[in-house]
């Protein structure tokens, strides 16, 4: 199997299947339960709750996918910190409708500190892995916002996300827009050297060839992105953009934009 099968956008969704060894994984990044909540303290922006129209894109997308699990790629919940409130009901909910039809896994992001005890408490079962990721079979998954395990740098293909990739796109006339984007192409080893314990004179993947690396679009609409085609635009990742020297833009139809920094 090809790393591009390895991992599939779903057409027109912020979410990817990924095919492991032997699950059919629903891959979704940057959730942000509760953004609403934390738009208000951080920011003074009152925006109505979209809690539940984010709940049903969920579940669309797990009808439409019917995979054997689901993994958040960091960043469940929105507030930094241990989640309160609103934001409670809301992450308890998504986790509670989700684990009645497949088990859930989170890799954590820099937003998810104190999810894994919230939901416990809930009586929730959520499988929270570490912070550095996690590999199944040939796949890695890490959130994006710290250095990943080794281990995760040997699969074939590593899933990352934290950037919220977005491309802004002007037309003849001055006018522009913004769209969420994937960004995927190979992965350069050398950006982890002193960080990850990585061979960088040899191909990382365990397989034959080098890794790939996807970098995942955010889920939550209101999260806001990190212009990858802009010049001056400074990524989150500490990997970011060293790792992906030669990556291309896709939009969510699936649109091939080239090289991002070209487009």
């Amino acid at each position: 199997m090809s790393r591009r099968a390895r991992v599939e956008p779903v057409p027109g969704e912020p979410a990817a299947v990924a095919r492991t060894d032997e699950e059919r994984v629903l891959v979704v990044a940057d959730y942000h339960a509760g953004i609403e909540v934390g738009l208000r303290y951080e920011r003074g922006v009152e925006l109505e709750s979209a809690a539940d129209v984010r709940l049903a894109r969920l579940e669309r997308l797990l009808d439409r996918t019917r995979p054997d699990r689901l993994l958040v790629l960091g960043d469940l919940a929105h507030r930094i910190g241990p989640p309160d409130g609103d934001e409670v009901d809301e992450l308890v909910t998504v986790v509670d409708r989700v684990t009645d039809r497949v088990p859930m896994t989170l890799v954590p992001g820099n937003h998810d500190g104190g999810v894994a005890d919230t939901v416990a408490k809930r009586g929730v079962d959520l499988e929270v892995v570490g912070s550095g990721g996690v590999r199944l079979g040939p796949i890695g998954f890490v959130h994006g916002h710290t250095w990943p395990a080794s281990d995760v740098l040997r699969a074939d293909v590593v899933c990352t996300a934290h950037e919220h990739p977005t491309v802004k796109l002007a037309d003849e006339v001055g006018g522009s827009r913004v769209e969420r984007a994937w960004l995927r192409g190979r992965l350069d080893p050398t950006a982890f050297a002193g960080h990850v314990d990585v061979d960088v004179d040899a191909d990382t993947g365990a397989g034959h060839g080098a890794t790939e690396l996807v970098v995942v679009p955010a889920f939550n609409d209101r999260s806001g992105g990190t212009w990858v085609n802009v010049d001056g635009q400074d990524f989150l990742s500490p990997f970011l953009p060293e790792a992906l020297p030669d990556g291309e833009l896709y939009l969510l139809d699936g649109t091939r934009l080239g090289h991002y920094r070209r487009v």
